[in-house]
Parts: C-alpha cells; structure tokens; sequence
C-alpha cells in the first residue's frame, strides 16, 4: 500500500506540477500586467477588468467542455487508443470555434452592450469599448488551442503547455511594458497596449502548438481526416458528457460575473479593490486549483483501465493533498496580502477595502480547493457531470448571486462584507460534494465498449 501510495504522489508530481506551474507563470504574469494597468488609475484598472469579464466566460465555457471531453481522452489513454483520442480531440475543437465565433461576433460588433452588462460607469465603458473590441480575436485562437491543450493534457504531455504558456506569458508581459508605457519608441497606448499585448501574445501560442504538434511530430499528429472522422454515436456520448461541464462553467461563470456586476455598481474604488484581491488570489489559487486536472487524469487514466477501487482510493488521497496545499496557500496569502495590495496604486480606502477582501479570500480558499478538486478531477474523471453541474451551479445561483446583490444594493454594507457573504455557498457546496465523492457513483468506465 505504502509502495502503491509513492507511486502515486511521484505520478501526480509528474503530471499535476507542470501544470500548476503553468497556472502559476499565468496568474503572476497576470498581476505584472494588472499592476501596470492600476498604475495608470483605479479607472484604469476597473475599465480592464469589466472588459475582460467576457473573455473569463469564454474561457471558463471552453474548460467546461474541455472537461467533459477530457473525461473521454483520459480513458482512452487508458486504454493506449491514440485514434480515438484524436477523434475527441476533433469533437472538442469543432464545437469549441462554433461558441467562439458567436463570441467574437458579439464582442467585435457590439463592445459597448458587452460592457453594459457589468457596469453602468460612463467613464468605464468609454475607456473599455475599444478592448472589448480588439480583445474579440482571442475567441478564435483559444477555441483551437484549448482543445489541443487538453489533449497534451490527458496523454499527459503536460510539460508541453507548460513550456509554451513561459514563452506566450513572457511575451505578453514584454509587450504590455514596452506598449503602455510607449518603450522602446513604441505609442504610449494605455490600456489599449495591454490589449494589444493580449492579442499578439495569444496568436503567437496558437503558432506555436500547431508547430509543436503537427510539425514536430508530436504522438497526436495525424491527418486532420484522423481528427474529424467520428461516428454519430461517439459525438453523442461526447456530448452528453461535455455539454452539461460545458452548461455548468458557462451557468457558474455568468454567476460570477453577476457578482463582479453587482460589485460594479458599488463603485469604482469598490470594483477595483475587487479586481485586486481576485487577480492576487488567482496568485495563490491556480496552481492549488490545477490539482484537479491532475485527479481527472490520473482517475480517468484508471478507469479506463477498469481499475474502479484504485481509482477511488488515488481520488481520496489527491483530495487530502488539494485541501492540505488549499489552507497553506490561504494562510500564506492573509499573511502577505497587505504588502502585495501595497503595489497598486490605490487611495487608502481602496487598499483597505483589498486588505479585508483577501483575508476573507485566504479563510476559504481549502473549503474551495476541495470543491474545484472533486469536481473537475473526481466527478469529471467518472463522467459524473449533470450532479456536479446541479450541485456546483445551485450553490452559486441559489446561494451566491442574491447575497451578492442582497448585500450590494440592498443592505448596502462595504464590499468586503459582500464578498464573505458570497463565499458561503462554498460552504454549502463543501457538504454536497463530500457526499457525492464518497457514493462512488462517479466511478464509470465510459470507453470500455468504444
């Protein structure tokens, strides 16, 4: 059992820490470039973060039904069937640009009604309109690379994205100082080089997984006749999987944005202090969250193997080690929250308001490691995805959305007394996904007459 154990952690190593890494490299990057927008203002920097809120329902909707679909290429790795992995692998970019399409049309052709939704800040929307509408292209390239991600991912290739999301993140950062700034001879743009930035850097990672894949030879290479030749049956299993993973981001994220909506129109040091606290959280959080790729592989990997008991039992103990590195990482956090708020340019009231939202971030965080981590890594492992779904967007829709206005608008109490309110439907979701892990009914072999 001890042997067995070993065995296990140094495969988790394996194949999670490249990809905690890789969340980590992102959320760093991420706060450079937050830092050198909240340089400009609090303005500024709340007139990035609503123009983004699109772009995180887009990308949240891709890795739900990426999820879904992952559940299938891990078991077929299982299995050691590359064809049928590349047959998901086609499923999921087909129907991944048909979504991103229709994004790109409303964000390209409509910034200011995308804008809207969050705030009704005038300045904000103004300086945010253009974003919104150059940042519309990412839709086309995250639709193809998502997928391709995802299936390096589950053949667990994951150093491979790792190594590009360096080279893309550095990129963007480079170019977020040379362009808001006007470096190097370059315009001084603002936040509009931040988005250009953006653009350039993601065009550049679609170029390069397409080399590293299909040039290099990659073990998923083949045809592109070997990516889109699925039967009918294996496009309805896939679906049935993935569409409610993908229903599930898409409804939990439109909730999120609700609660970003709602901080919105609290005011602009408000939003901002938000913004804030979830890009340093995001510091913090990632890289605990990304254990939860490493169950979906592992189990799925497993189950596919037909090896149900030992897939329950590495669940088991990845979830211990999720909630383990959850409560540290959140310890640490409330530790150096005030001297990371200390980097942005805020007013005194709006790094205090920052302050308490991080410290109410650091309190929960292990109670939302192990959701996320039993979620996306147990429950998808299995293709247990519409009680995840109903249990992780309930919570959120029931629970989080009307505290979240309750407090705002109503109650009108200082937004980091909103943001605990908001937390409390992790509390109720900790309870309904112990009890759903421990039924071992998301311990299915899917692929096993595929």
């Amino acid at each position: 059992m001890l042997e067995a154990k070993e065995s296990l952690y140094k495969k988790l190593i394996r194949v999670a820490l490249p990809i905690s890494l890789q969340s980590l490299i992102a959320s760093s990057l991420n706060l450079v470039d937050n830092l050198m927008v909240g340089h400009l203002g609090e303005t500024e920097l709340a007139a990035v973060g609503l123009s983004t809120q699109f772009t995180v329902i887009f990308w949240i909707v891709l890795f739900g039904f990426t999820g879904g679909t992952m559940t299938y290429m891990a078991q077929f790795f299982g299995k050691g069937d590359m064809a049928g992995i590349r047959r998901v692998t086609g499923i999921t970019v087909t129907v991944s640009f048909a979504v991103g399409l229709g994004f790109f049309c409303v964000s390209f052709f409509a910034p200011e009604a995308v804008l809207k939704v969050f705030t009704d800040i005038p300045e904000v929307i103004e300086l945010g309109s253009p974003f919104v509408h150059y940042l519309a292209f990412i839709f086309l390239t995250w639709s193809i690379v998502v997928p391709l991600t995802a299936a390096l991912k589950a053949t667990q290739q994951t150093s491979i994205p790792l190594k590009i999301s360096l080279v893309v993140f550095s990129t963007n950062t480079a170019l977020c100082i040379v362009l808001i700034n006007g470096f190097l001879g370059a315009p001084k743009m603002g936040i509009m080089g931040a988005c250009v930035a953006t653009v350039t850097s993601r065009c550049l990672e679609l170029a390069l997984y397409l080399v590293v894949i299909f040039v290099r030879k990659n073990p998923l290479a083949a045809p592109l006749g070997a990516f889109f030749g699925w039967t009918g049956e294996l496009f309805r299993r896939v679906l049935a999987n993935a569409l409610p993973t993908m229903g599930n981001e898409t409804l939990w994220a439109v909730g999120v944005s609700l609660y970003n909506a709602a901080y919105g129109r609290m005011g602009v040091t408000e939003f901002a202090a938000v913004q804030a606290g979830n890009t340093i959280f995001n510091l913090f959080s990632l890289a605990c969250f990304s254990i939860g790729d490493g169950l979906l592989i592992l189990c799925g990997e497993l189950l596919g193997k037909g090896k149900t008991e030992e897939a329950f039992r590495a669940g088991q103990q990845i979830v211990k080690i999720a909630v383990v590195l959850g409560a540290a990482a959140g310890g640490v956090l409330i530790l150096v929250s005030r001297l990371i708020i200390r980097l942005f340019e805020f007013t005194e009231l709006g790094e205090h308001y920052a302050g308490l939202i991080l410290v109410a971030f650091g309190a929960t965080l292990f109670i939302k490691v192990h959701n996320s981590t039993v979620l996306t890594g147990a429950l998808r492992a299995g293709g247990d995805t519409r009680v995840g779904m109903l249990i992780d967007v309930g919570t959120v829709w029931c629970i989080g959305v009307p505290l979240a206005f309750l407090g705002a608008l109503v109650l009108q109490w200082p937004v980091y007394v909103v943001v605990l309110m908001v937390q409390s439907e992790e509390a109720v979701k900790f309870f309904l996904m112990r009890w759903r892990f421990r039924s071992r009914k998301w311990l299915r072999d899917l692929v096993r007459d595929l």
